[in-house]
C-alpha cells in the first residue's frame, strides 16, 4: 500500500471536515468577527482539520 497516497485520501476526508465545520464556514462567509479571528488564529497551530484543508486546497481555512 502506497502511504501517500492513504495520506492524501485522510487529509481530503480532514479537509472535508473543515469545510463543514460551522465555525469555519461562518468565517469564510462573513470575512470578519469573532468566528474570522478564531479560525485565523487556531487554524495551523492547533486543529489538524485546518491545517488539511490547506493542505488539500491550497489556502488557508478562513480565506474564500
Amino acid at each position: 500500500m502506497n502511504t501517500t497516497a492513504a495520506a492524501s485520501e485522510k487529509d481530503k476526508r480532514m479537509a472535508q471536515r473543515c469545510a463543514e465545520c460551522p465555525v469555519c464556514k461562518h468565517a469564510r462567509k462573513k470575512q470578519r468577527g469573532l468566528a474570522y479571528w478564531f479560525v485565523k488564529n487556531i487554524e495551523n497551530g492547533v486543529c489538524p482539520y485546518c491545517a488539511a484543508y490547506e493542505r488539500v486546497y491550497g489556502k488557508k481555512a478562513h480565506e474564500v
